[in-house]
């Protein structure tokens, strides 16, 4: 089979599409045939770089977020599962074995992408642990993207107590984790308030359903909220970037008791923080749990088949065109997920 494989780090002249062998299913596995998997900054771009602090292991074929079809048991699964179309989850728990006992990673985890093979390839094995069945309906790229953010989103929004007609703030809300929380903020019954980094950003944002957009790069984003709001400010901001020139406006924009909820650090993860009003306006600053159970995950995989939660997908790319997504991916310039489909011939 083909896969894209990096074995040292650097730029994306690194990932190499080469012939390897196509994996065999070991005992509790499934064989995948990839129809979806999406460049992710956090994991593929800084596995690539050599910046993520997950320690990879080269070399390794990046996508930790693959979509695709069953078509292959290894020892101890049951064969009906041949054709079942799935998500992979990154990590999950078997909560049996010891490591699960005393909170350690599962036995049964694979972190693939990391340190095992990952999804840019035609086949991937994983445990079957790791994998969710999705609707006939969705789509292997837009059910990838869900499994990546839609139950995270939910987290989220469960760990800022978002209650209907409050006001949320979502920033990078054309991004993969802030278009889906812009989404189902709203059909939480939010006001949304979309920020994003340029006007043709705010635009997606708003055309997925928000009811107000700012772009954060060029105008004064507390005062505009400030002013959308009728002066009131947002009782939740969804703050995901973790960039220190744009922490302290998203911070100012909260009104008194308001919560701030953060998973992510794309900006740095460094930021300022101002004491006093945190005491005075009594703000909570909140890191968001992972997500628990298979109840939120299959919520949303049930929305977007039903088309009430969508995908926000910006470009799809054959297996061979890796290297040019990642230099999309880096420059910023697509808005949407970034997606490769290894059956795919052209780019889209």
């Amino acid at each position: 089979m083909q896969a894209i494989v990096i074995r040292e780090t650097g730029d994306p002249s690194v990932l190499r599409l080469e012939d390897v062998a196509r994996p065999e299913p070991g005992p509790g596995e499934v064989l995948l045939r990839v129809g979806a998997v999406s460049v992710n900054r956090s994991y593929d771009l800084a596995v690539r770089a050599g910046t993520s602090p997950f320690q990879p292991t080269l070399p390794v074929t990046p996508g930790v977020d693959p979509s695709g079809e069953i078509v292959e048991t290894g020892a101890g699964v049951d064969r009906a599962r041949i054709g079942t179309r799935v998500a992979v989850l990154g990590m999950v728990r078997c909560g049996a074995c010891q490591p699960c006992a005393s909170g350690k990673r599962c036995t049964y985890n694979k972190p693939i992408g990391l340190q095992a093979p990952g999804g840019c390839a035609e086949y991937v094995a994983v445990h079957e642990l790791q994998v969710r069945p999705i609707p006939d309906a969705l789509g292997f790229a837009e059910a990838t993207v869900l499994c990546r953010h839609g139950a995270a989103a939910t987290a989220e929004i469960a760990t800022a107590a978002l209650r209907a007609g409050e006001w949320a703030l979502v920033m990078g809300a054309a991004g993969g984790l802030g278009n889906v929380l812009v989404q189902l903020a709203k059909l939480a019954g939010a006001k949304v308030i979309a920020a994003a980094g340029s006007a043709p950003r705010v635009k997606a944002a708003l055309e997925s359903g928000a009811d107000a957009g700012i772009d954060y790069r060029a105008q004064d984003l507390a005062a505009e909220v400030h002013r959308i709001t009728g002066g009131h400010g947002a009782d939740v901001v969804f703050e995901n970037i973790g960039d220190p020139s744009l922490w302290t406006a998203a911070f100012q924009s909260l009104t008194t008791g308001g919560r701030l909820v953060t998973m992510g650090y794309h900006g740095g993860g460094v930021v300022p923080l101002d004491v006093k009003q945190l005491h005075l306006k009594r703000l909570r600053v909140l890191s968001s749990a992972p997500a628990k159970g298979d109840t939120d995950l299959m919520r949303c995989f049930t929305l977007g088949a039903e088309g009430k939660l969508k995908a926000l997908i910006g470009r799809r790319f054959p297996l061979e065109q890796t290297a040019l997504a990642h230099e999309l991916a880096e420059s910023g310039s697509v808005i949407g997920k970034i997606i490769i489909e290894p059956g795919r011939t052209s780019v889209e």
